[in-house]
């Protein structure tokens, strides 16, 4: 499945881009655009180390919610925002509101509770949880993305406009 740059743009847009490792406010290690997987203290890494580990957690978690494609026909910016959702707070999170939701409105309002970091309600996760919520509501049936990111790919090119 391809990430739309709507999806990108929102994901890098909160997570920012950090080549040393730093504890998250959930206290996972993290380091480059929100990568957690193996990250130790002290461990630095280079953009193109960063950029590379983006493009693989995307597939990761895109991969997830086409597991759910079928059932609610989601249109790129369900996509991108199920995405973004998912690359924040884990496919675990992810299944369990596609378990507890039968419509896409559900869905919507379920993901806007996942707003905590460390048991504490964040101002950034409860602005990301908008920002996906109003992409989650753009839901046009014929949308068509400005841009399609290959996340089979592995490269990407930066290209003017992206953050």
């Amino acid at each position: 499945m391809n990430l739309g740059t709507k999806g990108i743009e929102l994901i890098k847009s909160y997570e920012g881009c950090r080549l040393q490792a730093y504890l998250c406010p959930a206290g996972a290690w993290t380091i480059g655009w929100g990568h957690t997987a193996g990250v130790y203290e002290g461990q630095v890494i280079t953009q193109e180390e960063a950029d590379r580990m983006f493009l693989e957690d995307v597939r990761i978690y895109s991969n997830a919610v086409e597991k759910y494609q079928e059932r609610f026909n989601f249109t790129y910016s369900w996509i991108d925002a199920l995405t973004s959702f998912a690359y924040n707070c884990g496919i675990g999170a992810l299944a369990n509101v596609m378990s507890l939701c039968n419509t896409k409105k559900e869905i919507a309002e379920e993901c806007k509770l996942y707003n905590k970091g460390g048991g504490v309600v964040l101002a950034g996760l409860v602005r990301r949880r908008e920002e996906e919520y109003n992409l989650f509501m753009s839901d046009m049936e014929n949308e068509v993305p400005s841009q399609e990111v290959n996340t089979n790919a592995d490269t990407y090119t930066v290209k003017s406009g992206d953050t």
